[in-house]
């Protein structure tokens, strides 16, 4: 199974980076001890992620459903004074957690496969929590994650192919989101045409 999610790691002088991404699972998310479990992280070469894992093998996979930061951080658009507002320390360990989410899996890599051109890292849960309840499926949410994954891929598709499924995806969001969703949305909007504009 592929989590969406939001990964954080760290680079070999503290500095924290955060990024989406789609880490493969193959236990049972509703276990409560996940320690030792496997998660899967499969990072392109050419990101700070990758670069992070490779310096100190340490991250942190956070389940959460916060539309804002998921838009933001697929298109690069936290800046670094910002980090501190979304991130803290996990006591006396090298990692960093989100300040709000659902559950999240501080992970060890334990090894590398550098022959595709996404690398795949097999990481170990060495620490879990549960921060607080999911509230439940919403489509706007799902939405802006999607169009979240069109905003990575403005080099790879045709901006009318792109245009015609964020016009799919609209009416989830103005039916079923609420202003986090709307506004994410939005900005990932302008943040395509303005990729395209760019080309």
């Amino acid at each position: 199974m592929i989590l969406e999610s939001i990964v954080t790691s760290v680079d070999s002088k503290g500095c924290v980076n955060i990024a989406p991404m789609g880490p493969s699972i193959d236990w049972d998310l509703t276990t409560t001890d996940p320690i030792d479990q496997t998660i899967c992280l499969r990072p392109f070469q050419s990101s700070r992620t990758y670069g992070n894992l490779l310096a100190t093998g340490l991250a942190v996979v956070h389940v959460t459903d916060n539309a804002e930061l998921f838009a933001k951080a697929a298109v690069d658009a936290i800046e670094p004074s910002e980090v501190s507002d979304w991130i803290e320390p996990l006591e006396s360990t090298p990692w960093w957690t989100l300040r709000d989410c659902h559950r999240w899996f501080a992970v060890q890599i334990e090894s590398i496969d550098d022959s595709q051109p996404r690398t795949v890292m097999s990481a170990r849960i060495a620490r879990s929590a549960v921060v607080r309840p999911f509230f439940g499926f919403n489509r706007g949410k799902h939405a802006v994650i999607e169009a979240a994954i069109l905003a990575t891929r403005t080099h790879l598709m045709d901006e009318a192919e792109i245009n015609s499924q964020l016009d799919y995806l609209q009416p989830l969001v103005d039916k079923t989101g609420g202003p986090v969703e709307t506004a994410a949305f939005e900005f990932l909007r302008r943040t395509i045409d303005a990729r395209f504009c760019r080309q």
